[in-house]
């Protein structure tokens, strides 16, 4: 065998090996080697036994012979007449070996049609559009005259009007319809865009629709609503050669009304079952038969009634999606309210998810209702505010669960099951400010809002200053016996000085307190408690001489009373405040006592003019009666200005001096503030411009002299952020005294007042 058969013959074992054992394989194999030259012969003599026995030695060598001597070749063919018809549609039969099934056509899954390309159907609309929106080409439901020739027309943004009829089809609602209107359409949504005059009536039409339904939703199922064009200049006299200017385009709508329909039946699925209460609940409701239909003010009644259920016991009361059913021919609506009120229930317990942290006894403690009170449903909204003020969790859930069902005319009982989420109750917070009579001042503080569950606050304060040092340590109780009510006590040491005086004093104040917070603010405030302060002290003569500190002792019995009438507690823009402060007080110096009391009033006003100004206007009185000024500690003396008190003087430069010149405080105080709080629409209307006056005395009498006020005046900046403006304020003196500054700057959080 040569070398060239010995290789073929190799990779036909290789290639027999492989093959797989089907007959249908093995058939080919044979048809292969019967087709295969003389060198495939040669392997034949060596090939596998396998392919031996399927394929003969007698096929190899006459492969013709081979083929006649068989049964199929001896029989012959049948005839055509004795071969049956093989149906087009009949199934295959089984072949040997094969086990994949055929397919059945059957079950193929049927053809989606393909979605027609969203940027052809722009263009087919804006083609359209365009067509029709050329001049002479009118809407094809439009009659020959459509405009309203006597209507009273209301502009929307630059290029919608609306006409309304008036008359006796005048209507009434055409102000909320015009509003409701400009709120939603896509012209005026878009007015400020470079648009094509296709795309301005393609928005068109979109927009008759809208307003359509915005005729339905008041109760007008037959208006017209009837589109036309204006401002094509040129082009509308004939000349389709002008060019046509789109920002004069005007696209007008002639409304015609139609009669409007009224409410007919009114159902209310099973309300009647609340006995008693029905015809409060129903009342509460207030649309009646014959009123006209207006779906703004049934799904606002639908809230109304679900309200009064909630409010009246009804804990688990549904009110389902209301069913308008409009009869064209009678002109009337017969709506359908399905309510099922399930029952009056009364509270029970309030239980806590989390009692290590704010225990059930506690919530009850803030909560405005009492076990066996009727369940209110603004009561259970109110606990979740509450406890949310609280600052001490993420989230919360308050949710009623019945425990026991209404029966023989009682109500049930339902426990409230708070889940409370905890949110992180350490904060570590700092304030930078700085003025030039002030100096810079530096305060960090950390504190613990749950230290001493429930809502027992720690806080550990620092401030480090051009004019003070403090260390100071304060304990908070928040809603203590009752809630809202605030339980403080504070220690603290601080350095003080300042061209007045110097002192180093030790303090402890003690206290209750009504408090006001963010969430809920409150209109009537309070606080009253005890103080205790050690104070070593020397004036700015005292100072300037080089003499001894003095040592005072005072007690005190701090009160506090205020009205809040303002709308925001960070940046009021109307209402009032107003403040009185009395402080009895009992001071030991060398052995030296004295009494005396401190009075201080203050007041403040905010109003608004227009949408970007705001006045605010404060007065500050004070006086200190009982004693005479010498009896008093210098840092318990009035002082004036500052950026809280006269801007554009010195910290506490104001009032009475010493020979020496120096600030020596006194027993009166009277400020006075004007200032105009003006948005310019910078940064998104974050940035205001604050031009302001202030004036104000200190005298050493009890009663206030106005013979010799100071006045500062200047302008501000505010930053508005959400957590309250940044302040920055220019002042200078108007009637300076000798040494005072020229200019003053503050900078701090919050308004000046």
């Amino acid at each position: 065998m040569s070398k060239a058969a010995s290789r073929t013959a190799s990779t036909a074992r290789r290639s027999v090996t492989r093959t797989s054992d089907s007959p249908l394989c093995r058939v080919l194999a044979a048809l292969i080697a019967l087709a295969s030259p003389f060198q495939a012969f040669a392997q034949s003599m060596q090939a596998d036994q396998e392919l031996e026995d399927l394929i003969p030695d007698s096929a190899v060598q006459n492969p013709d012979g081979w083929a006649l001597d068989t049964d199929a070749a001896r029989t012959g063919a049948p005839p055509a007449s004795v071969i049956e018809e093989v149906e087009a549609d009949a199934p295959m039969p089984d072949l040997p070996g094969m086990t994949i099934p055929w397919p059945d056509g059957s079950d193929l899954p049927p053809i989606e049609p393909l979605s027609p390309d969203p940027d052809i159907d722009v263009a087919e609309q804006a083609t359209d559009a365009a067509v029709n929106a050329l001049p002479g080409q009118e809407e094809a439901d439009a009659p020959a005259n459509v405009r309203l020739a006597d209507a009273d027309v209301r502009r929307v943004g630059k290029q919608v009007e609306l006409a309304f009829p008036v008359g006796a089809e005048a209507i009434a609602d055409q102000g909320a319809i015009t509003e409701r209107f400009a709120g939603l359409s896509s012209l005026k949504s878009f007015d400020d865009d470079e648009d094509n005059l296709a795309q301005i009536v393609r928005r068109a039409r979109t927009d008759r629709e809208l307003l359509a339904e915005i005729m339905r939703v008041h109760g007008y199922y037959d208006a017209q609503i009837y589109q036309s064009l204006g401002g094509l200049g040129d082009a509308a006299e004939g000349d389709g050669s002008a060019p046509i200017d789109v920002e004069k385009v005007v696209v007008r709508y002639d409304i015609q009304p139609g009669p409007q329909y009224h409410f007919g039946k009114l159902a209310f699925g099973d309300l009647a079952a609340s006995g008693p209460d029905y015809d409060l609940l129903r009342g509460a409701f207030e649309l009646k038969t014959g009123d006209a239909i207006n779906s703004d003010k049934v799904a606002a009644e639908r809230e109304d009634l679900r309200t009064a259920l909630g409010e009246n016991g009804y804990a688990f009361a549904k009110v389902g999606d209301p069913d308008l059913l409009i009869d064209h021919e009678r002109r009337e609506g017969d709506l359908t309210l399905p309510v099922t009120p399930g029952g009056v229930y009364r509270f029970g317990r309030i239980v806590s998810s989390r009692e290590k942290f704010l225990s059930s006894h506690h919530l009850q403690r803030i909560a405005r209702f009492d076990p066996g009170e009727r369940f209110k449903r603004s009561e259970v909204d109110d606990l979740r505010q509450a406890i949310l003020a609280t600052g001490l969790v993420s989230s919360v859930t308050v949710e009623a669960r019945k425990t026991a069902e209404p029966a023989d005319g009682q109500p049930g009982d339902v426990d409230i099951d708070v889940a409370l989420t905890p949110a992180p109750v350490r904060t570590i917070a700092g304030l930078v400010g700085y003025s030039s009579g002030e100096g810079f001042r530096v305060e960090a503080q950390w504190e613990h809002r749950n230290f001493f569950p429930p809502e027992g606050m720690l806080r550990l304060r620092g401030v480090a200053g051009t004019q003070e040092q403090l260390a100071g340590v304060t304990f908070r109780r928040n809603n203590f016996l009752t809630r809202d009510l605030v339980l403080n006590a504070d220690l603290y040491a601080r350095n003080q000085k300042s061209d007045a005086y110097q002192a180093r004093t030790l303090s402890l104040t003690a206290g209750i307190e009504r408090q006001t917070t963010l969430l809920f603010q409150k209109p009537w405030v309070f606080s009253a408690g005890l103080e205790a302060v050690a104070t070593s002290e020397r004036d700015a003569a005292a100072i300037l001489a080089g003499e001894p500190r003095k040592t005072y002792f005072v007690g005190a019995l701090p009160m506090r009373a205020a009205y809040d009438g303002s709308d925001s507690l960070l940046d009021p823009t109307r209402g009032f405040r107003v403040g009185l402060r009395l402080s009895p007080e009992l001071s030991v110096q060398d052995g030296v006592k004295s009494t005396y009391g401190k009075v201080q009033l203050d007041a403040s006003y905010y109003q608004p003019f227009g949408e970007s100004v705001v006045m605010a206007g404060r007065v500050r009185l004070g006086t200190i009666t009982g004693t005479d000024i010498e009896n008093i500690a210098p840092s318990r003396r009035f002082y004036a200005g500052g950026g809280g008190s006269v801007r554009g003087y010195g910290y506490q430069q104001i009032g009475p001096r010493d020979t020496l010149g120096e600030p020596s405080g006194g027993r009166a105080l009277t400020e006075f503030s004007l200032e105009a709080r003006v948005k310019t629409g910078l940064f998104g209307g974050a940035v205001s411009v604050v031009p302001f006056v202030d004036a104000g005395a200190v005298d050493t009498s009890t009663t206030p002299k106005f013979d010799d006020l100071k006045i500062g005046v200047g302008v501000g900046l505010r930053y508005q952020t959400n957590f309250g403006p940044i302040r920055i304020d220019v002042g200078t003196p108007l009637n300076p005294s000798k040494g005072d500054s020229r200019i003053g700057v503050y900078v701090a959080l919050g308004q000046a007042f």
